[in-house]
Protein backbone atom coordinates (compact mmCIF):
# COMPACT_ATOMS: atom_id res chain seq x y z
CA UNK A 1 0.00 0.00 0.00
CA UNK A 2 1.35 3.22 -0.76
CA UNK A 3 -0.35 6.85 0.97
CA UNK A 4 -0.02 9.97 -0.53
CA UNK A 5 -0.69 13.25 1.61
CA UNK A 6 -0.62 16.57 0.27
CA UNK A 7 -0.54 19.78 2.10
CA UNK A 8 0.06 24.24 1.36
CA UNK A 9 -3.65 24.45 -0.43
CA UNK A 10 -5.65 27.55 1.09
CA UNK A 11 -6.74 30.86 -0.42
CA UNK A 12 -4.63 33.46 -1.54
CA UNK A 13 -5.58 36.76 -3.41
CA UNK A 14 -4.80 36.96 -6.95
CA UNK A 15 -0.78 37.76 -7.92
CA UNK A 16 0.04 35.68 -4.46
CA UNK A 17 1.94 32.44 -4.22
CA UNK A 18 1.69 29.31 -2.33
CA UNK A 19 3.30 25.95 -2.25
CA UNK A 20 2.12 22.21 -2.40
CA UNK A 21 3.98 19.21 -0.94
CA UNK A 22 2.85 15.62 -1.54
CA UNK A 23 4.68 13.03 0.67
CA UNK A 24 4.35 9.31 -0.34
CA UNK A 25 4.76 6.45 2.22
CA UNK A 26 4.49 2.62 2.60
CA UNK A 27 5.69 0.28 0.48
CA UNK A 28 8.35 1.80 -2.03
CA UNK A 29 11.00 0.40 -3.35
CA UNK A 30 11.42 3.23 -6.43
CA UNK A 31 9.34 6.36 -7.60
CA UNK A 32 8.99 7.18 -11.21
CA UNK A 33 7.48 10.14 -12.60
CA UNK A 34 6.00 12.47 -10.19
CA UNK A 35 3.29 14.90 -10.95
CA UNK A 36 0.59 17.70 -9.74
CA UNK A 37 -3.04 17.93 -12.02
CA UNK A 38 -5.88 19.92 -11.07
CA UNK A 39 -9.71 20.04 -11.13
CA UNK A 40 -11.86 23.12 -11.34
CA UNK A 41 -15.67 22.93 -10.46
CA UNK A 42 -17.61 21.86 -13.64
CA UNK A 43 -13.79 20.79 -15.79
CA UNK A 44 -12.26 17.89 -16.61
CA UNK A 45 -8.92 16.79 -14.07
CA UNK A 46 -5.92 17.96 -16.19
CA UNK A 47 -2.32 17.84 -15.51
CA UNK A 48 -0.57 20.81 -14.39
CA UNK A 49 3.42 19.92 -14.31
CA UNK A 50 5.00 16.48 -14.22
CA UNK A 51 8.75 15.74 -13.06
CA UNK A 52 10.42 12.64 -13.99
CA UNK A 53 12.73 10.47 -11.97
CA UNK A 54 15.62 12.44 -13.64
CA UNK A 55 14.16 15.73 -12.53
CA UNK A 56 12.95 16.80 -16.03
CA UNK A 57 9.93 18.97 -15.68
CA UNK A 58 6.76 19.38 -17.99
CA UNK A 59 4.76 21.83 -17.23
CA UNK A 60 1.05 22.74 -18.86
CA UNK A 61 0.54 26.11 -21.42
CA UNK A 62 -1.46 27.37 -18.63
CA UNK A 63 1.20 27.52 -15.83
CA UNK A 64 4.88 28.17 -17.63
CA UNK A 65 6.67 30.46 -16.39
CA UNK A 66 4.68 31.33 -13.11
CA UNK A 67 4.65 27.58 -11.68
CA UNK A 68 8.10 25.12 -10.77
CA UNK A 69 8.15 21.52 -10.09
CA UNK A 70 10.32 19.63 -7.95
CA UNK A 71 11.37 16.97 -6.10
CA UNK A 72 13.02 15.63 -3.14
CA UNK A 73 13.71 11.81 -4.03
CA UNK A 74 15.22 10.84 -0.14
CA UNK A 75 11.89 11.94 1.25
CA UNK A 76 9.68 10.34 -1.43
CA UNK A 77 8.46 14.30 -1.71
CA UNK A 78 7.09 16.47 -4.75
CA UNK A 79 6.73 20.02 -4.76
CA UNK A 80 4.61 22.56 -6.39
CA UNK A 81 6.07 26.04 -5.83
CA UNK A 82 3.23 28.53 -7.41
CA UNK A 83 3.90 32.11 -8.00
CA UNK A 84 1.31 34.66 -9.68
CA UNK A 85 -1.59 32.76 -9.46
CA UNK A 86 -4.39 34.12 -10.93
CA UNK A 87 -8.84 33.29 -10.11
CA UNK A 88 -8.62 30.48 -12.99
CA UNK A 89 -6.16 28.61 -11.24
CA UNK A 90 -8.58 27.78 -8.36
CA UNK A 91 -9.06 24.33 -8.25
CA UNK A 92 -8.50 20.87 -6.55
CA UNK A 93 -4.78 20.30 -6.68
CA UNK A 94 -4.12 16.46 -7.01
CA UNK A 95 -0.44 14.69 -6.68
CA UNK A 96 -0.07 11.46 -8.56
CA UNK A 97 3.22 9.10 -8.13
CA UNK A 98 4.43 6.66 -10.64
CA UNK A 99 5.58 3.66 -8.89
CA UNK A 100 5.56 0.64 -11.37
CA UNK A 101 3.11 -0.01 -13.25
CA UNK A 102 1.07 1.83 -10.64
CA UNK A 103 -0.43 5.26 -10.52
CA UNK A 104 -1.40 6.25 -6.92
CA UNK A 105 -3.47 9.61 -6.22
CA UNK A 106 -3.51 12.05 -3.10
CA UNK A 107 -6.90 13.44 -1.83
CA UNK A 108 -6.52 16.48 -3.20
CA UNK A 109 -5.63 20.28 -1.86
CA UNK A 110 -8.28 23.28 -2.48
CA UNK A 111 -6.54 26.27 -3.68
CA UNK A 112 -8.51 29.21 -4.18
CA UNK A 113 -7.67 32.35 -5.67
CA UNK A 114 -9.93 35.35 -4.98
CA UNK A 115 -10.00 38.65 -3.64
Amino acid sequence: QVQLVESGGGLVQPGGSLRLSCTASGSIFSINTMGWYRQAPGKQRELVARISSGGSPYYADPVKGRFTISRENAKNTVYLQMNSLKPDDTAVYYCTVAIGLQDYWGQGTQVTVSS
